[in-house]
């Protein structure tokens, strides 16, 4: 598209990145750290933020660091159904056969759980992605899952990943002994104000681009356009670059900031 007009290898936005290419912003740093430290206490975390902060990147970045010897880490995604539902995508993750009864799904997965603590020596990590969908019962099931020995040990990590509004259902009455168990609780702001550029250069880099392209004006138009959320910025930025390949710029310049805001933002 305007790959060659910029003489870039690859398009910048957009790309699946491999987690060590991945921007490391100073909240993402801190949460990352926080997250490794929910591993060694084996617990219930929550992440929470706005779409297109990276939650999600987050945690297939803390994902990747992980021993497989020492961690078997399993996800669910968009759950939205009954709680037999969600057991079953949850036994499917573990590697288990589904069912019609709540109690046969439920004892399988402790079952397992405890099998890979005590027999193979692997924490089981329990990520639940878009968890702003499950509705309230599920998560009250979920919280079940983390009961072992009397509360005595912690044998599974559950981890809840959603939009803000999951934060504010937690506080609610009906979650109140959830939300006394959860030992981590962070939420994502979007990019610090001093982090839009480097994060530009950062994708322009890896796509092969050896002299700034984007004007400081137009960052600076960038972070007010798009909040300094991460996706946003991508999906502007990469309009921006239509604009200029189209002006025939070889820099990006803020009329084309303005012109894919206008696109992108309508």
């Amino acid at each position: 598209m305007y790959e060659s007009h910029f003489n870039l290898r690859r398009t910048p936005f957009g790309m699946a990145l491999k987690p060590d290419q991945l921007f490391r912003s100073a909240s993402h740093e801190r949460a990352r750290t926080r997250l490794l430290r929910l591993l060694e206490l084996r617990g219930i975390g929550l992440v929470t933020g706005e779409a297109g902060v990276g939650k999600t990147t987050l945690c297939r970045q803390v994902a990747d660091e992980l021993h497989d010897g020492l961690y078997r880490v399993c996800c669910v995604s968009m759950s939205t159904g009954s709680a037999i539902d969600t057991l079953n995508a949850v036994a499917v993750a573990f590697g288990l056969a589904g069912g019609v009864s709540r109690a046969g799904v439920f004892g399988a997965i402790k079952a397992e759980v405890a099998r890979m603590v005590q027999e193979t020596r692997l924490t089981p990590v329990l990520v639940f992605d878009e968890a702003h969908h499950l509705r309230n019962e599920v998560l009250a099931e979920l919280k079940l899952l983390t009961n072992y020995a009397m509360d005595s040990e912690n044998r599974l990590c559950l981890l809840l990943v959603g939009l803000t509004g999951l934060r504010y259902r937690l506080r609610m009455a009906v979650h109140e002994t959830l939300a006394q168990r959860i030992v981590f609780s962070c939420h994502l702001p979007g990019l610090g104000e001093d982090e839009v550029g480097p994060y530009l250069e950062h994708r322009m880099q890896l796509a092969g681009a050896r002299n700034p392209i984007f004007e400081p004006q137009a960052v600076e138009m960038l972070r007010l356009a798009g909040k300094q959320v991460p996706r946003l910025i991508d999906l502007i930025a990469h309009h921006a670059m239509i604009a200029a390949c189209e002006d025939g710029s070889d820099t990006v310049a803020v009329r084309h900031v303005e012109a894919a805001g206008s696109e992108v933002l309508a």
